[in-house]
């Protein structure tokens, strides 16, 4: 039950301290559980935002799910998830009730452009140790880098594509590519038995 609470906490306080939402959480998700407690490895963290990103749902709600299973299954998911989400239901129904004052008010105003270039850097940093952290093998840099450019040029050029059709694509292709290895892998050996 210790585990269960201490999930909760740590995800209370993460969704607490953490604005501009999911992407802007990997960071102080990896500085709780890869380098303080050590409950996640970074290859782990990973596979997590890797499966978070590609399942629907916010990213940071999935990641605490994922976490919260693997450190104290059904009962620690839900904590992680309740944890994460808690603070930001807190405060969207307070800024419901003051909305119209609330961003009328120039401080509020300047404080949200403040922030946004702080959740701007946050997001650029977990993009970066995502890259460093890659594998450096020829199908994963193929792989970012076509996606990169494809998903730099529709920006550029305001052609509307679902990002969901590029992440199907890189499964399919890394699928793919495993089924062709596994199957010579699998001649080689029955090559070496005869």
């Amino acid at each position: 039950m210790n585990k269960k609470i201490e999930l909760f906490l740590t995800f209370l306080k993460i969704g607490a301290t953490t604005f501009g939402g999911g992407y802007a959480m990997i960071p102080q998700i990896k500085n709780e559980f890869v380098e303080k407690k050590g409950w996640i490895t970074e290859d782990e963290m990973l596979e997590m935002i890797a499966v978070s990103e590609s399942t629907p749902g916010p990213i940071a709600i999935n990641m605490a799910t994922f976490i919260g299973y693997k450190e104290g299954k059904v009962l620690g998911s839900i904590a992680s998830t309740l944890g994460v989400i808690l603070p930001s239901i807190i405060i969207i129904m307070i800024l419901s009730i003051f909305f119209n004052r609330f961003i009328e008010n120039v401080y509020v105003s300047y404080a949200f452009k403040g922030i946004k270039c702080a959740v701007a850097f946050l997001i650029i940093k977990a993009a970066i140790e995502l890259i460093i952290k890659m594998e450096k093998k020829a199908l994963p840099i193929i792989l970012f880098s076509v996606t990169f450019i494809l998903a730099l040029m529709m920006e550029i050029f305001g052609f509307r594509f679902s990002s969901i059709y590029l992440i199907i694509s890189g499964a399919l292709i890394g699928i793919i590519v495993y089924a062709i290895i596994l199957r010579k892998k699998q001649e080689q050996e029955k090559g070496n038995e005869e």
